[in-house]
């Protein structure tokens, strides 16, 4: 027990991200500590630069129960989680060229199982379940085309992810290329269509133009990045976030990579039977061209 009579909460541990905090006190808040959070959790820089009083206002709550949030989350009240939100943020903002600097010695693959699992389990357990389930419906739709874009280092996993729905349903792209290139796919889309898009800090300024661009033009935006200060957040109509944390100088897309797997077998069940046939054709199709072999 606390020395104010509340029991401790496992979210204090140090090293611990002030969202994760928050997301392992969650079940013990009051319900004016639980709005604090949300506000917290949702704008890091209103807490990075803001007073007590800026939060609790944006809150509806009074300033003792941002103090109490703070303490109960392990920090020395409002001023250590705004210290610690301030690093975070800076942190997040470092190039790799700075990253690589502070390495820390020691057992490179305990790190990497630790990070990666870490990544994993705070991306699925914090996903809004109704961005989630929007996302797949609007996945799901056949009315609509979808473009899959994503920054240079998440290219690779989003561009698998758009083949993987491609198998399940038509009308899928994955976007990327010369900004001509870029250009011509964006232009094909209709309103309503859906832009799935993959993009953490530092962001790609091309790909930020061209969902801008989609966005105002009618397209429905699906934005798998790093959190609600993102610039695809601002334009979301279902914004899915990833822990993107590395071990070393570079950004870790595993949580973002269990994300796309998630989406992907969601739809596969929500278009099961029609999915069903596609595969069949796609199978018969690649047998008879030897596509592949098992040996």
């Amino acid at each position: 027990m606390r020395a104010d009579g509340a029991a401790e909460i496992p979210g204090g541990v140090p090293g611990t991200s002030v969202v994760v905090r928050i997301r392992n006190a969650s079940a013990s808040l009051t319900p004016a500590e639980r709005r604090v959070a949300d506000v917290v959790a949702a704008d890091l820089q209103l807490v990075a630069f803001g007073t007590v009083a800026d939060v609790a206002r944006a809150a509806g709550a009074s300033g003792a129960s941002v103090v109490r949030l703070a303490a109960r989350l392990g920090y020395d009240g409002f001023v250590g989680l705004q210290d610690a939100v301030r690093t975070e943020l800076a942190d997040r903002l470092r190039p790799a060229a700075v990253r690589i600097r502070d390495l820390p010695p020691g057992d490179v693959v305990a790190r990497a199982m630790a990070t990666s699992i870490e990544a994993v389990e705070d991306t699925l357990s914090g996903i809004d379940r109704a961005a989630f389930d929007d996302a797949v419906r609007l996945l799901s739709d056949r009315g609509r085309r979808i473009a899959v874009i994503a920054g240079d280092a998440g290219a690779g996993i989003a561009g698998h992810a758009g083949d993987e729905l491609r198998m399940l349903r038509s009308q899928v792209e994955v976007v990327g290329g010369t900004p001509v290139s870029v250009g011509q796919s964006i232009a094909r889309l209709d309103p309503g269509d859906v832009v799935l898009a993959l993009d953490l800090r530092r962001y790609d300024r091309w790909l930020l133009r061209a969902v801008d661009h989609a966005v105002a033009e009618g397209a429905v935006l699906i934005a798998l990045t790093d959190g609600p200060l993102s610039p695809l957040a601002r334009l979301s109509r279902a914004l899915l976030v990833v822990e993107g944390e590395g071990i070393g100088p570079f950004d870790n897309y595993v949580g973002a990579l269990a994300l796309l797997a998630a989406l992907v077998a969601a739809v596969a069940e929500e278009l099961r039977d029609d999915a069903t046939t596609d595969l069949d054709r796609v199978e018969r199709t690649w047998q008879a061209l030897e596509a592949l072999t098992d040996g």
